[in-house]
Parts: structure tokens; sequence; C-alpha cells
């Protein structure tokens, strides 16, 4: 059977926060879940440190200069809502080398990998190029994306972001690149207030970032309905070398910050949707962890990603019917960028 890949380290433990909803509880709930069920059968590794060449090939080298000398000394907030404690540094140098390594090994056709999760904190998707903010520091995701394209064979990278909160970070690092297609569903208004249907990027990269806003109490209905009617055809026009997640599990229903129901069978099913467009593509699919807040929810939730992504056989999708907002964005990007889904 096809190996699965997880790359974790117990430095993410290490990266206090105090009483604050991004905490180290995150990873040591979803590890202690995990673990109890053997892991689901992934192969589990340490995550190697990012180098300085990776980071700032993302982020100038004075913003990681900052981050550095922080935590160098003792700690202290970049914002009301962004922490670094001593551990901060490794833990950040490790979520980063994580996805990198993520996709290293899912574009390395001499081994049999073909889905794989990196799970750290902090997360990275709200962190600017040179602007740590929303609880990150330094943008995995788009870390690894460049990483993909730049040094790991990838022509082209399309990220999904289901986080409930729109990745700003990941948008505007990409906004001018057509080599990385970023794909957002979140709802809107919330934090950090980014995001628009008309924010489709510039210059080169005009049409290559897609925004899909969901307003608050939006659930499982719609965010299904998203991703098999408007991201899956989007992802056949685009034709990716990796399909990575940006797995946030805050539109959860039980999650305390996010307005979303998306419930543990909802992440089911969106789980099994990105894997069927990854497999349709015959693409390795990468998942990077991002928010969530309750406890149990993110936990499980994390659990069914990697249970579905990694199941043997593909999850039987039920029929899902086109949302009113599927319909509404797939006219949007036909009649703009994306004739092909007319």
């Amino acid at each position: 059977m096809t190996r699965r890949v997880l790359l974790r380290h117990p430095s993410s433990l290490d990266h206090e926060t105090g009483v604050h909803p991004e905490s180290p509880q995150r990873i040591a709930a979803i590890e202690q879940v995990l673990s109890a069920q053997e892991w689901l059968g992934w192969d589990v590794r340490l995550s190697p440190a990012a180098s300085r060449t990776a980071i700032e090939a993302i982020h100038p080298a004075s913003h990681v200069d900052r981050i550095e000398a922080l935590a160098r000394q003792g700690g202290g907030r970049i914002d009301a809502e962004t922490i670094v404690s001593p551990g901060t540094w490794e833990a950040a140098l490790h979520a980063a080398g994580g996805a990198i390594a993520l996709v290293e090994t899912l574009l390395d056709e001499r081994n049999d990998v073909r889905a794989g999760a990196s799970l750290h904190r902090p997360p990275g998707h709200h962190a600017a190029a040179g602007q740590a903010m929303g609880f990150c520091l330094f943008n995995n995701v788009a870390i690894a994306a460049h990483h993909a394209v730049m040094q790991a064979g990838a022509q082209r990278v399309m990220i999904i972001d289901w986080d409930v909160h729109h990745g700003n970070g990941t948008n505007n690092i990409f906004a001018r690149r057509s080599d990385v297609l970023f794909c957002s569903i979140h709802q809107s208004p919330l934090y950090p207030g980014s995001g628009p249907v008309h924010d489709v990027g510039h210059g080169p990269g005009e049409g290559y970032t897609v925004n899909l806003p969901v307003p608050r109490g939006s659930g499982d209905e719609v965010f299904l309905s998203l991703l098999e009617h408007v991201l899956r055809p989007l992802a056949r026009a685009y034709v990716p070398s990796i399909v990575l997640i940006s797995a946030g599990y805050d539109a959860h229903v039980d999650d305390p910050i996010g307005g979303c129901t998306v419930t543990d069978g909802g992440y089911a099913a969106m789980s099994a949707s990105v894997r069927a467009m990854a497999e349709e593509l015959g693409v390795p699919l990468g998942i990077v962890l991002e928010g969530g807040y309750d406890l149990g929810a993110l936990a499980r939730s994390v659990a069914i990603t990697l249970a579905v992504v990694g199941a043997q056989a593909s999850a039987q999708l039920p029929e899902v019917d086109v949302h009113r907002l599927s319909s509404q964005a797939l006219e949007r990007l036909a009649a703009g960028h994306w004739p092909a889904l007319a």
C-alpha cells in the first residue's frame, strides 16, 4: 500500500502562548488522538528545521531576524494576538521545515508517498512577507509552495485554504504569481477582514487568486459544494503538480472563534473531495495544519482528515447539491479568467 507520511516535532509544544487559544494543548490533543489510533498507520517522522535560505525566499531577512531576536531575548508580543516565547524560534523553524519536507517527500518520484501531513504550530497563513500576525510568524504553506516550484520540481501548486479565517498572508504573497493558485473558503465578515471575491490577484497573477467568502452559519453543504462544484473543476483546468490543504478546523460548529457550522462528517466529506481531486489529477496531496481551537473538535477533525486521505480505498462521495454560492462563483470565474468553467 502507498505510504502516507506525517511530519511532527516536539518543539511545537515549546511555543508558549499563555492563556491563549493557539496553545501547545492543540498539538497535544491531536497527537493523543492519533497515537491512540496508532497514528492510523502513517509513517511518522520528525521534521527538520527549515534553513534561513528557505524561509527568506518568502520573508525578508529583517522579518526573520526580528522573530529570532525576540525569542532569544525571552519573548514578547508582536501584537495583541501574536506571541513569541523562548521556545518559539525552534518551533517556527520546524513548522516551516515540516512543510518543506512534506512537499519534497511528495514530489520525489523515488518515494511511494502520495499523501502527507505537516502537523506543527505556530500556524502560518496570516503571516505576510514582512509581518507576523494572527498567531502566525512564518507562512509555512507559502514557504512550502514556493520551495515546491523552485526546488522540488513542481510546475504549479494549488493551495486550498479551508480555515474559517481568510489566509491573507498566503493570498498576498502569491498575488502576482501564476505558478501558485491560491483558493480560500472563509467566513466573511471575520478577522482579518480580507478575501473579497474581487480580490483575484494582480499583474501576472491575475485570476490565480480565488476567494470564496461564505456567511456566518455556513456548514457542510456550503463548504462541500464549493469544493466539489468550484474548486474541483478549477483544479482540472489548472492542472497543478501538487495540491496542498491549508487545513484549519475553526469552521467546526464547536469552535469558539469561528461562526461556521461544519461537522465532523463535513470534514470527512471535504477531505474525501480533495482526495478525489488529487487522485483524478494523479498528483500528491499534502496537509499543512492551520487553526482550530476547540481541542476535541480539532483533534477529531484532524484524525478524520488523515483517516479519509490515508484510507486504502477512496471514500464514495454522496451526490452534492450545487449551492447558490457555488453557482455564483462559477459564473464569476467563467466570465473572468476561467472560461473553461462555463
